[in-house]
């Protein structure tokens, strides 16, 4: 190091002065340098000759020790000295499995894709598609930030439900599919109430129509309509606002929103709707729900024998 520096300093001073440089001294820069990249490249790429069973048992002691990110790397040496062998592909679905583990979802799901494109018929291919689902599904954030991973689990969870649908992880996914829609009306929702407490009411509008017609199904319908029938009266269209009224009085006679809605209507919703008990709410949207033990179980490979 201490030459690279010395020809770096000969070479500022030939510089500075506009002497013209003399070839000894430019050979021995280029070649001062081309060594000592070398000398740093054959240390971060020592290669040791081992078994295929040495390196995968070493791997899995690593996966045991939680040391992910070595395990991974353990995993991908098997391929790189014995590719064809039988614990090759093993191998590669392991290192995605321990990027997991070591919650390196993008590396997880990098591995993932290239073991599905390389292997599309193996037995092992629909856990591969299950754990790239689990991967986006680990990363959703909270309603407040972007849903771009939301979408992608979504998406990528109803891949696996419409290829496999009789297996085990189709059944595992449609549980997160619900949730993951749930959580995509939650944004929607938290979209709407900001513009509401802002009292743009055209967009809050805009915001619980989507709800109520795009996530039907979810938990969110109710608040949805109940907003909107807060919305319609701070418009002044108070036609509007009872006909959203009755849809909600309908649909959720019980419901802890419909008792919000029928004091703010004044009681005149419908004739034969009786006041309900008004329980206690909470507004704020859950995050899904992260995996119990018997889901994370389907999250290893089935020759993981702990």
């Amino acid at each position: 190091m201490q030459i690279l520096l010395g020809n770096d300093l000969i070479l500022r001073r030939y510089c500075l002065s506009n002497w013209r440089l003399p070839n000894w001294v430019v050979l021995a820069t280029v070649l001062g340098v081309l060594v000592g990249c070398s000398a740093i490249e054959e240390e971060e790429h020592v290669y040791i000759e081992r078994s295929m069973d040495r390196i995968y048992n070493s791997a899995l002691d690593l996966l045991k020790q939680r040391e992910y990110k070595a395990a991974a790397a353990e995993f991908d040496e098997v391929e790189r000295q014995h590719p064809y062998s039988s614990w090759a592909t093993k191998a590669q679905l392991m290192s995605a499995y321990a990027y997991y583990s070591g919650n390196a979802y993008p590396e997880a799901i990098s591995g993932l894709e290239r073991f599905i494109q390389l292997h599309p018929a193996h037995k092992d291919t629909p856990y591969a598609y299950y754990l790239k689902g689990l991967s986006y599904y680990e990363q959703i954030s909270d309603v407040g930030r972007d849903q771009r991973m939301t979408t992608m689990a979504l998406k990528s969870l109803r891949e696996i439900v419409a290829r496999f649908p009789k297996t085990k992880y189709a059944r595992d996914s449609k549980l997160k599919i619900d949730l993951t829609v749930d959580h995509l009306a939650g944004k929607e929702m938290n979209i709407g109430r900001y513009y509401q407490d802002r009292k743009q009411y055209l967009a809050a509008i805009n915001r619980f129509k989507l709800v109520t017609e795009k996530f039907q199904r979810t938990t969110h319908v109710p608040e949805a309509l109940h907003r909107l029938v807060e919305a319609y009266l701070a418009l002044g269209l108070r036609h509007e606002a009872k006909k959203v009224a009755a849809v909600l009085g309908h649909n959720y006679p019980g419901n802890e929103w419909y008792s919000d809605t029928y004091d703010l209507m004044g009681g005149s919703v419908t004739a034969e709707v009786v006041k309900p008990k008004k329980p206690t709410k909470s507004t704020k949207p859950k995050k899904p729900a992260k995996p119990k033990k018997d889901e994370k179980e389907l999250s290893k490979p089935w020759y993981i024998l702990w």
